[in-house]
């Protein structure tokens, strides 16, 4: 299977928008440590690592909302309460809720170059407050069209709990075939990817769910990032665990309607 990354790279390419993705956020996330492991992880996550990637509409002619959010983690409010919405949705005690760009929090882009389309109802990026640390949480839907045109006619995800060869299994992964069609995966990332040095990125949850029709939900929980410009220290897990992500992940609430 192709690198999704370098699809979905090509397919900004000759968009010929001044946007600065996600993927600059996650760069050294990216550099994973087998080839094979980095496209099926991809393919989990590829439109929550791109963000700037433009996304067909769904199905049905429900509208995209196209958002370019201020550049510090307390900013102006947030018209379309979609912070709120998502805490309402997470456990108790899992921290304050703020909705921000990672492109513009911490790589320095303006709004404009940040300006990002989302999909799904609670698409987006945001930032989690906990005793004195800070996490983030994105999540991003991809439809079945735009799934298909990334990875080509007829492909299809990779189951991401099987192991292939010499390759090690994904960490703590967790797949489970639903009564509906769906598929979900979820898994744990230490983000320690062998390149030297200390990562920037906390260790995260991860998970997706591969709807029936081929559409994908997904998402990270991230505890945190040290690198330049970081907002605060680690938190000491994820924002939203493993076991909790997968409960996410199903709810209506997260997903467009049909």
């Amino acid at each position: 299977m192709n690198d999704v990354r370098e699809l979905l790279e090509r397919a900004v390419a000759p968009a010929g928008n001044p946007v600065v993705s996600t993927e600059a956020v996650y760069a050294r996330a990216a550099r994973v440590r087998f080839g094979r492991r980095a496209a099926v992880s991809a393919a989990a996550l590829a439109v929550v690592a791109v963000g700037a990637v433009t996304l067909p509409g769904i199905a049905g002619g429900e509208q995209r909302e196209q958002t370019s959010v201020a550049g510090a983690p307390v900013g102006p409010a947030d018209r379309s309460g979609k912070a709120d919405r998502l805490a309402a949705l997470l456990p108790s005690g899992a921290g304050s809720v703020e909705r921000v760009s990672l492109a513009v929090l911490i790589k320095g882009a303006t709004p404009e170059r940040a300006r990002t389309t989302y999909t799904g109802p609670l698409d987006g990026e945001y930032l989690v407050r906990k005793g004195g640390g800070v996490g983030y949480l994105v999540l991003s839907f991809m439809d079945h069209t735009a799934v298909s045109k990334k990875l080509g006619a007829g492909a299809e995800l990779d189951n991401l709990c099987e192991t292939r060869g010499n390759e090690p299994p994904v960490t703590d992964c967790v797949r489970e075939e639903r009564p509906d069609g769906s598929v979900l995966t979820t898994w744990s990332d230490s983000m320690d990817h062998g390149d030297g040095g200390t990562p920037d990125w906390g260790r995260e949850a991860v998970g997706r769910l591969v709807l029936e029709d081929g559409s994908v939900l997904a998402a990270r929980s991230s505890t945190g990032y040290l690198g330049e410009r970081s907002q605060g220290p680690l938190l000491e897990a994820p924002p939203v665990s493993q076991e909790e992500l997968g409960d996410l992940l199903t709810r209506p609430e997260v997903l467009p309607e049909k």
